[in-house]
């Protein structure tokens, strides 16, 4: 799996502003509505990976276990991160296409 395609959709996403990071930022752009797609590490703990499954299956965000926390906390240009959600439609949309193409095959696990 390309995960390195995703990771750099979320680099774009942080850099034009159209990203965060951390859960509680994370938490907050889902309630708010501005989450289009929500990326998980996949060494988060049970309770946070429950968590956002919860709230993503509420607010119908994409969810996506992907990589390490240092992974998607280098994608964000940040340190690592459990958490990160693209507000971008675009990119999200990108994003998405590329993991339902494959998944399946590698790490991370697609959930809608």
């Amino acid at each position: 799996m390309q995960k390195s395609k995703i990771l750099a959709y979320l680099g774009l996403a942080t850099r034009a502003g159209k990203a965060v990071s951390g859960e509680f930022g994370v938490e907050r752009s889902i309630r708010k509505k501005k989450a289009k797609l929500v990326l998980v590490s996949e060494d988060a703990s049970e309770r946070s990976g429950e968590n956002f499954r919860n709230i993503c299956t509420y607010y119908k965000v994409p969810l996506y276990f992907l990589g390490s926390r240092e992974e998607l906390g280098a994608a964000c240009g940040k340190e690592a991160r459990v958490s990160a959600a693209i507000e971008d439609e675009g990119l999200a949309m990108a994003a998405i296409r590329r993991l339902k193409q494959e998944s399946g095959i590698g790490g991370g696990k697609y959930v809608e």
